[in-house]
């Protein structure tokens, strides 16, 4: 018992992850505004879009009430753009709202897996929740090719590659249960980082130096209910970085 209580206690709890993503989150958005010549701060800062698409993922596998993690993500996400909008008249979409088309169609990735290893499915209802997520993911293209949406379509599907192979708390086993480890989840991620790395260029490859801290994760939570501190830290660390840089202009 001792034994199985050290091992659990090893490596990265998923608070210390997201603590990590949200200071390279910090540093990336200081060089943005303050350095914008200096590249260490964006190279430290592509550690955090990869560290939070693998925390959605886990979210979306553990949460007891999915539309409220949905609905969650996406309010926040909506109270940014109405304020983006408002101040600067910008119509980017944010991280968030690139998180909230990654949590549905991970919700539709879910329905579907759900539905095709369950025996008393008939055909027409595994037909249907294969229609639902490929409407699901042909949606999230459509809207990246109407609107601007942080890290575009690639980005938004980064979360949804982890979950593949996820086993949702409370479904029953089936064939890919065997897949469902946290190596297999991060080498995952890795494909989509480096396909999204690919596709965007630049300094988004460091993206992948990500990889070796989501190894160590140790799939706890971790000590502490920080939960909503990530929610609000977003919107929060950027009102006052935009503050600092209004009073630097001023005086």
């Amino acid at each position: 018992m001792t034994q199985l209580k050290t091992e659990a206690s090893r490596g990265l709890s998923g608070n210390e992850l997201k603590l990590i993503a949200a200071a390279a989150m910090a540093v990336d958005h200081i060089g943005l505004l303050f350095f914008p010549r200096n590249l260490i701060f964006r190279i430290i800062g592509r550690l955090a879009f990869p560290i939070f698409a693998f925390m959605i993922a886990e979210g979306c596998k553990y949460t007891k009430n999915r539309l409220k993690y949905f609905l969650t993500v996406f309010g926040l996400g909506a109270v940014c753009q109405a304020v983006y909008f408002i101040t600067q008249g910008s119509t980017y979409m944010s991280v968030l709202i690139t998180f909230s088309l990654s949590i549905l169609t991970i919700y539709a990735l879910q329905a579907f897996r759900e539905s095709l290893f369950d025996p008393a499915c008939g055909l027409w209802k595994k037909l249907l929740s294969a229609a639902v997520l490929a409407g699901t993911v042909a949606g999230v293209w459509l809207l990246n090719r109407v609107l601007t949406i942080d890290y575009g379509f690639f980005g938004c599907m980064l979360p949804v590659l982890p979950a593949a192979f996820q086993q949702r708390r409370g479904a029953g086993e089936d064939c890919l249960t065997r897949l469902d480890k946290p190596l297999v989840h991060v080498a995952m991620l890795g494909l989509g980082a480096l396909l999204l790395s690919l596709r965007q260029g630049g300094i988004q490859i460091f993206s992948l130096l990500a990889l070796p801290l989501l190894a160590l994760y140790s799939g706890r939570r971790g000590k502490g209910n920080l939960k909503y501190f990530f929610y609000i830290f977003y919107p929060a660390h950027l009102v006052a970085l935009e503050g600092l840089r209004m009073l630097l202009t001023i005086f």
